[in-house]
């Protein structure tokens, strides 16, 4: 049982040697956050915003609006919205809204990277070369009014690929969503706005960045298939030395499923996808490390040292558990080293989870009371990684789209029922008060 306990220790140290760095990432995001903020330009690009969406009637026309809302010169930009294997009114609903409708109907090439390569391919053939930058937005998304306007800026300093600030439209509703849109905005703050302050290289993340017509060009549409497609355009991009700009004061809203089992398949997916870019790109991340490339660095750390440590010491430590049961002996010892090796790493994703919670107070939207207990939970959230990453080994995972219903009506209505909520306590508080004034001097006059 002794080897077991140094097997554990190992991975612990593991985990703590591959991971260190990030933490060193937050101390820099906490005191020079506004290092390297964009100053205002009077330059205008021309934006094509591209928006592939598979049965998103429910959600869409809340992105459009926000779209058309922008401050940013609404003639220059224009929507694009692909409509792939659609059986609901998405086309109609994106058309009426103003954007320009293409639809798709492919059941073997089933996937975003797919979508996006035949939006780019009616692009190139409709519109030629009338674009400096492409936005990259799913249908659930929503911006605040100046999104386009801080991009630009970031744009104007000559960025290729640029990414944003992703927060979350419905935090709150239980700890599988509060998970999701806490990682996500953990990933904003400390990981891709302390790699742009330290001038290495950013990642994308799903939805809400910009790329250049350049890079466009260079790919001549979009040729990134795997199931994670946008960390395989991320890897591409740092193998290439030109590295992902972050853009931290442009921030958008995206939807996180509340399901658990859509989040569990939608994180399979993402697991399995991990492993397709490690088999495609790992070698030349390989390469590029050597190289005093620290971005393949930390782009390789990010995928695979988390999932191959956790499947050893799953495998190691149930394989020990098994043979004590056969032979009898003390399972209780092999319970209580991966206990405490858990216990370590369960502690470090709260501290975590807790600082992202504290310094991300005010932007995440829900009330105090979800914000303190979905930090707790954050590691029972993150804790389900075990089993998807064991799942994802053996499960070829086809991509499919995630439902989506939270619509801004909803949320106005959530914000009406807070905020009323807190009228009537601040009520209740002053009437308290001065209920208490008035026995204090009812009081006072009696001591008289």
């Amino acid at each position: 049982m002794e080897v077991l306990r140094i097997i554990n220790y190992i991975c612990t140290l593991l985990f703590f040697v591959c991971y260190s760095y990030q933490l060193f990432y937050i101390p820099v995001s906490l005191f020079f956050a506004k290092k390297r903020k964009a100053p205002e330009t009077d330059k205008r690009f021309r934006y094509a915003v591209l928006i592939c969406a598979r049965n998103e009637a429910a959600v869409i026309g809340d992105l459009l609006e926000s779209i058309r809302n922008q401050t940013y010169d609404a003639s220059m930009i224009s929507v694009f919205v692909l409509a792939d294997n659609c059986t609901d009114e998405t086309a109609e609903i994106a058309e009426k809204a103003g954007a320009v409708v293409y639809k798709r109907f492919n059941e073997e090439l089933v996937g975003k990277g797919y979508a996006m390569n035949d939006l780019l391919g009616h692009l190139k053939e409709d519109y030629p070369e009338e674009f400096d930058g492409y936005f990259v937005f799913d249908a659930d998304n929503i911006l605040k009014a100046d999104y386009i306007e801080q991009m630009n800026r970031m744009f104007a300093q000559g960025h290729n690929v640029i990414t944003s600030y992703r927060n979350s439209k419905n935090y709150g509703d239980n700890l599988i969503s509060a998970g999701s849109g806490l990682w996500f905005l953990r990933e904003s703050r400390y990981l891709n706005h302390a790699r742009w302050i330290l001038h290495t290289s950013s990642t994308v993340s799903g939805t809400g960045y910009l790329v250049s017509r350049k890079i466009i060009d260079q790919l001549d549409g979009w040729p990134f298939h795997l199931l994670t497609e946008d960390l395989e355009f991320s890897a591409y991009q740092i193998i290439n030395k030109d590295p992902v700009a972050y853009c931290a004061d442009a921030e958008f809203f995206d939807e996180q499923p509340k399901k658990f089992r859509q989040s569990f398949r939608q994180r399979v997916r993402w697991s399995r996808g991990y492993l397709q870019v490690i088999r495609h790109y790992g070698t030349k991340l390989l390469k590029g490390i050597f190289k005093g490339n620290f971005g393949c660095f930390d782009i390789l750390m990010n995928i695979a040292p988390a999932y191959i440590l956790s499947i050893i010491t799953i495998a190691v430590n149930s394989t020990i558990a098994i043979l004590s049961a056969i032979q009898a002996k003390d399972t209780l010892i092999v319970l209580e080293s991966f206990t405490v090796m858990l216990m370590n790493v369960l502690g470090t994703i709260l501290l975590v989870g807790v600082i992202t919670t504290i310094s991300e107070w005010k932007n995440i939207r829900t009330t105090p009371f979800k914000k303190i207990l979905y930090a707790l939970t954050f590691p029972i959230f993150m804790l389900t990684y075990v089993p998807i990453a064991t799942v994802a080994l053996f499960h070829k995972p086809k991509w499919k789209p995630v439902e989506h219903t939270v619509s801004v009506e909803e949320l106005r209505q959530k914000e009406k029922k807070q905020e009323l909520h807190d009228i009537t306590n601040d009520s209740v508080s002053t009437d308290d008060s001065a209920k208490g004034r008035k026995r204090a001097d009812d009081s006072d006059g009696t001591d008289v």
